[in-house]
């Protein structure tokens, strides 16, 4: 027997009752159309198909009332159990996007590649909890900790450098803030990835203190330095209002960042290239798998429809045999 997903809805089948009973009176007190002085002669008269199924579209439109009730209150059968393993993490993005980011090391530059291959970063983490923190000279959340992944790459896909007034490279309150939204988290594991290609240079917050809070939260932060070795291209805007290229020195602190990820147990990665930060992107995907075991749970399937096309497909025939078989004159 299925069970049904809003059962309440089959307490409208005892409408049937009373429309029987409207039905029962009306036949009951049904006065002829035509009067005749004597019915004897029709006494013996053989009664025909239409006599027996007179009564036959009302009982089909019973049932088909009854069927569509019974569609409406979803009917769904439940046949398997399955027990299976989910993976459940949280992690907040800390995003750099001082205006440095726009060195076109990277193709087509530097937040347009590490933007891209975090939304497919995200996409790959299904049964996680993502939010994003972005930041230049001060920091803010973008978004929080969320499993709406469409919100949440639409809201990457807003990011860019000036988003943030205040210019510089304010690596502590970063991740101060990427800390400030995963504390409270009740997952198992609760990650911090912290993008930058820069030195720390502004904030109140010093990234020091800021990892001795990850450490006081046990919050693992994997730090990322993005930036080719070397001169990179800068575009640079001229008095003429022009942008030239320029190559100036990439300076990453790499000292402090692997600081943060050893004092956090996370681990540090220099990123040289697209293919490079997709390669690190893909390495923490592999590190950071939580198993977390789901108990059985029913599997339902969806048995409506047969109930409401058993009652459309009555309709129709009580519409046919009004027309065609039982009509009647006016």
């Amino acid at each position: 027997m299925p069970e049904f997903e809003y059962p309440k809805i089959l307490y409208l089948l005892l409408l049937i009752l009373p429309l029987t009973a409207w039905y029962v009176f009306k036949v009951l007190n049904k006065k002829a159309s035509l009067q005749i002085s004597t019915t004897l002669a029709f006494a013996h008269a053989k009664k025909g198909i239409r006599y027996y199924l007179q009564h036959l579209p009302f009982a089909l439109t019973c049932i088909a009332i009854a069927a569509i009730i019974a569609a409406a209150a979803r009917p769904r059968s439940s046949t398997t159990q399955e027990t299976i393993d989910t993976e459940g993490i949280d992690i907040v993005i800390a995003f750099d996007v001082s205006g440095s980011m726009l060195a076109r090391d990277f193709k087509p530059d530097r937040i347009e590649a590490a933007k891209k291959i975090a939304a497919q970063f995200i996409s790959e983490r299904i049964s996680d909890r993502i939010g994003l923190v972005i930041f230049a000279g001060e920091s803010f959340t973008q978004c929080p900790l969320t499993t709406d992944k469409a919100t949440l790459l639409n809201l990457l896909n807003e990011v860019h450098t000036g988003m943030i007034l205040d210019n510089g490279t304010a690596i502590g309150n970063g991740l101060a803030t990427a800390v400030a939204r995963l504390k409270d988290s009740n997952a198992k594991s609760r990650v911090i990835i912290l993008l930058t290609d820069g030195e720390n240079n502004a904030g109140e917050i010093s990234p020091a203190m800021a990892a001795e809070m990850a450490e006081h939260y046990k919050l693992r932060v994997y730090t990322i330095g993005v930036g080719t070795k070397g001169m990179a291209p800068y575009p640079m805007r001229t008095y003429f209002g022009t942008t030239q290229i320029q190559n100036l020195p990439v300076e990453i602190d790499e000292e402090l960042l692997k600081a943060i990820s050893d004092k956090t147990d996370g681990k540090y990665f220099r990123a040289t290239s697209n293919t490079k930060l997709q390669e690190i992107y893909q390495e923490i995907n592999a590190l950071e798998k939580t198993k977390t075991s789901i108990d059985s749970f029913n599997v339902y399937e969806e048995e409506y429809m047969p109930y409401a096309l058993t009652g459309l497909g009555i309709l129709l025939l009580v519409i046919l045999l009004r027309l065609f078989i039982l009509k009647m004159l006016p």
